[in-house]
């Protein structure tokens, strides 16, 4: 059937003690592990998600998915934060969030591949975890996709996880309009439609680009994550300073025209430190009992 409505999220990185986890995970050795009040914030933003902003903004009707990359965290850069390094923990972990959500959009759920240092060469551990959660496959039979062309209402768009990263905010939005103005470049030369909208991941930060075109505006854009700040991102420029944007895009076809939504929770600083206390083991280890 015609579909007017795509949701699209990425970067769950389930299996890392960073990523969206729900309250308790059984691991394969029979223990169990158990949500840190940070990703227990995330889960409660994950079943508004789905509970709330989702049928409000599609009015209800059907729609499909596209988990746009990085569904696992994998084993990678040397890491020590995930909750299992067992390839099979972290596939069963994002099938237990995402069963769901497939039944909610009635099967109508796409699976793009993402970083190979997260989910294995050529996409191995999301291609099973693709086929598991039966994802929609391509022509050839993969379930999951190193990118997608996809019909939304009238809108031809574009879904790949990958894009350059920045340093600077300031330069957030030179990506993304490169990438379509490179859209525009190369369909020109072969005589192919340009896409209305392009959708990228990798960032773990959402922003839009907006230009006029003769189908009144052409979208690029960025998706929020759902992994909160690692200990990799504090030696990134810009990454360092910010907080993690957690979310999901839409793209719906109106009574006109297309458009985009899009919904991003904004995760607290640090607490600031304003007084500070002293050291009681300080003291007993130095031997002043006056303080």
């Amino acid at each position: 059937m015609k579909i007017n409505n795509a949701i699209i999220i990425s970067d769950l990185h389930c299996g890392c003690q960073y990523g969206l986890a729900p309250p308790a995970v059984v691991l394969d050795g029979g223990g169990t592990y158990r949500a840190s009040s940070d990703q227990m914030t995330m889960y409660d933003w994950w079943m508004e998600l789905w509970g709330d902003w989702v049928p409000r903004v599609t009015h209800g009707e059907p729609y499909c998915v596209i988990l746009n990359g990085d569904a696992v965290d994998g084993v990678h850069h040397n890491a020590n934060t995930q909750i299992s390094q067992n390839i099979t923990d972290q596939r069963k972990l994002a099938k237990l969030l995402l069963l769901p959500v497939v039944d909610a959009c009635e099967g109508r759920f796409f699976m793009i591949r993402g970083s190979s240092v997260h989910t294995g060469e050529s996409g191995m551990n999301e291609e099973t975890l693709a086929e598991e959660l039966m994802a929609l496959p391509d022509e050839y039979g993969h379930y999951a996709r190193n990118d997608m062309f996809l019909k939304i209402g009238s809108a031809l768009c574009h879904f790949a996880h990958h894009i350059g990263v920045t340093g600077s905010m300031a330069y957030e939005s030179t990506g993304l309009a490169k990438e379509f103005t490179e859209f525009c470049s190369d369909a020109a030369r072969w005589k192919l439609p340009v896409p209305d909208v392009v959708v990228r991941s990798h960032r773990h930060r959402h922003i839009e680009v907006k230009v006029p075109t003769s189908s009144t505006y052409g979208y690029a854009f960025t998706t929020s994550a759902w992994q909160l700040k690692t200990p990799y991102v504090f030696r990134i420029p810009g990454g360092r300073i910010t907080t993690p944007q957690i979310g999901a895009s839409l793209i719906r076809q109106g009574d006109e025209d297309f458009f985009t939504r899009h919904k991003v929770w904004n995760v607290k600083r640090a607490k600031t430190v304003t007084q500070v206390r002293v050291n009681k083991k300080w003291l007993k280890k130095s031997g002043d009992k006056n303080g």
